[in-house]
């Protein structure tokens, strides 16, 4: 859907659409568009909008004892009522299940990533020199394998083009060493976290990053978390390491992508049906075995609420 013109317009990033609520509060709107190696594509995933905005919105909830978050409410009815008067019908219906009402923040410009097994980047640096950002790696490790411990490597942010992996000593240059050792604490302690409760779902997270912004001065968990577009989840008992794993998350995309004669550049080739299909199917189904829910709709009748049931 474009953008909507009843509300004011703020930016566009990879995946969402953020518009202004007041002074102190934003819309962020999940889109069903994807990215690969920071391309946007020219399709459309069917429903991976609210998949990712349920799941954030599952896993702000579960953190909530590690940090705070910027996560008001995930209903649309919690909007002013002057913004709500002005949505038209088609407007309601795409924002349902999609939309995040926030707290404003100062955004930290890194990714906070967390790895716990080597694949990615991560795999490719290892290969070449035994190290990933920065953290001296056993050797004879293959690919996928799980790490020793998880670390800590972070890196820089991009709206456009590609991130960039640094070290946490560059890091700390740029953000001071304090605010980037509770960064580090505060990401590896919501990774082992969420590991912990995912194994018991059936699901390995890979790795994961997280965004940070600060609040009165106070580290506050914003975007999105957890999801299949921010981190790598593959099924628990289908891991096995030495090659590319099975996934739930966009690799899928990645893998089919890696097929083509394609530079990595836009414009990003068009997927076929069967690949957008299959993504949709993954996406949906890394929802219903994280949560234990079903993805309202699923079965034609749906309730369209929030995954938190629009309590938040």
């Amino acid at each position: 859907m474009a953008k909507l013109t009843e509300l004011n317009f703020l930016r566009q990033g990879k995946v969402r659409d953020i518009y202004e609520i007041d002074a102190e509060h934003l819309l962020i709107v999940a889109t069903d568009r994807i990215s690969a190696f920071d391309c946007i594509l020219p399709n459309d995933i069917p429903r991976k909008g609210e998949v990712l905005t349920r799941i954030s919105d599952f896993w702000f909830e579960k953190m909530a004892d590690i940090v705070s978050n910027h996560l008001v409410s995930t209903s649309i009815d919690r909007l002013p009522s002057a913004i709500l008067g002005r949505l038209s019908t088609d407007s309601r219906r795409y924002l349902t299940g999609r939309s995040m009402i926030v707290r404003r923040a100062e955004v930290i410009p890194f990714e906070c990533v967390v790895r716990g097994y080597l694949a990615g980047s991560g795999w490719k640096e290892y290969q070449q020199t035994g190290e990933v950002c920065g953290h001296a790696l056993p050797a004879g490790l293959t690919e996928s394998a799980r790490l020793p411990r998880p670390i800590f490597t972070p890196a820089t942010k991009a709206e456009t083009g590609h991130d960039i992996n640094v070290s946490v000593a560059t890091m700390a240059g740029s953000l001071g060493e304090d605010l980037t050792r509770e960064l580090e604490r505060i990401s590896l302690a919501i990774y082992e976290k969420a590991s912990t409760y995912s194994a018991s779902r059936g699901i390995i997270i890979a790795d994961t990053k997280f965004e940070f912004g600060l609040r009165d001065g106070a580290i506050t968990l914003i975007d999105e978390v957890l999801t299949p577009d921010s981190s790598r989840f593959w099924p628990a008992d289908r891991y096995l390491p030495g090659r590319s794993q099975p996934s739930f998350d966009k690799q899928f995309v990645r893998d089919y992508l890696e097929t083509l004669d394609w530079d990595k550049l836009p414009p990003a080739p068009s997927l076929p049906h069967h690949i957008v299909t299959a993504t949709s199917d993954r996406y949906i189904e890394a929802f219903q075995l994280l949560t234990g829910r079903e993805l309202p709709g699923l079965d034609g009748q749906g309730d369209g609420l929030p995954a938190s049931g629009g309590a938040r």
